[in-house]
């Protein structure tokens, strides 16, 4: 399949990432700038309200920009979800309305939107591909969220199907990295692992109990290649309108737990609590289409909690 490069090379290109300070957001500023991008924008929550939509339109009419990247989202783990239903669906649809739609109206050349593999039906076959969207019924605990994104991936199919406007749409897998959250009422299993065997080997190698009995696969990327895959659609014009993006690397939660244990150094007893959920068995992404095109995952997973346990040691007071 061939693609042509895009008009978006131009390392002077007005860059604006929406979420810039958030684990994905970030990862992708680092990269740009590391390639010579110097004309990126960012603005905080405090400097610019996303739900706010004459607030966007005004902003996007004084700096004209010529890309627009989407990873600012509300986002929380099941708890959060079950608990704000209005917030994860009405914040989340009116951030990327504004952004998406204000792109539009101010021609942008190139936007791309990030959004979940929460997105593709519960019960849909495994590894998930692009074409089960709408398919089935959405997991009930992030529907809310799910359909917000959902949302997004139809506003940016439509202004390319009517336009023929370079919108196009991202759904990555489990993602960890720098910036990620480890807060353990509301962080996801990897993060959660590093500061649950951090705080135990720093109280005399306590034991570890973990949620379930370990035997769940799941797929995890690194955030540095997920935005090694936003600049792949940013010097590229992609055929389609939505991409997977993920590892193809399955592993057991048992596993998981094993290796992070390892990296950290913790050296007490592991106790899974079988008395708590599993959650689903397996969630593994289908990232061929976007391969097909020359983009790949590059970080082996244990080169990447390595990576993020010393992230997490440098900003340990803080937390």
């Amino acid at each position: 399949m061939t693609h042509s490069a895009s008009r978006i090379t131009n390392h002077e290109s007005r860059i604006y990432i929406a979420g810039h300070r958030g684990m994905v957001g970030s990862a992708i500023w680092r990269l740009l700038e590391a390639k010579g991008y110097t004309n990126l924008v960012g603005r905080t929550s405090q400097e610019l309200d996303l739900r706010n939509q004459a607030e966007v339109n005004a902003f996007f009419e004084t700096e004209r920009f010529d890309v627009v990247i989407d990873a600012a989202a509300k986002v929380g783990g099941i708890l959060a979800n079950s608990e704000q239903p209005y917030p994860f669906l009405m914040d989340n649809l009116q951030i990327q309305n504004n952004l998406i739609d204000a792109a539009h109206r101010f021609e942008v050349q190139k936007f791309v939107f990030l959004g979940s593999s929460c997105i593709y039906p519960k019960l849909a076959p495994q590894p998930l591909k692009e074409d089960y969207l709408l398919t089935d019924s959405l997991e009930p605990t992030n529907e809310w969220y799910a359909i917000a994104k959902i949302a997004g991936v139809k506003a940016c199919e439509a202004i390319r199907k009517q336009y023929g406007k370079d919108f196009v749409s991202l759904m990555p897998t489990n993602l960890y990295g720098p910036h990620d959250n480890f807060d353990l009422r509301s962080s996801h299993v990897l993060p959660a692992m590093i500061r649950k065997f951090h705080e135990a080997k720093v109280n005399g190698h306590a034991p570890v109990t973990l949620w379930g009995s370990g035997t769940p696969l799941r797929e995890f990327l690194h955030v540095d290649d997920l935005a090694q895959a936003v600049y792949f659609a940013l010097t590229h014009t992609l055929p389609e309108h939505l991409y997977n993006v993920g590892s193809a690397q399955e592993i057991s939660i048992k596993a998981l737990a094993a290796l992070i244990q390892n990296v950290v150094g913790h050296q007490g007893d592991i106790i899974w609590d079988s008395a708590k959920p599993d959650g689903t068995p397996r969630k593994l992404m289908d990232s061929s289409k976007i391969e097909a095109l020359g983009w790949g995952p590059e970080m082996k997973l244990e080169e990447g909690i390595q990576r993020t346990y010393d992230w997490f040691l440098e900003i340990q007071p803080k937390i």
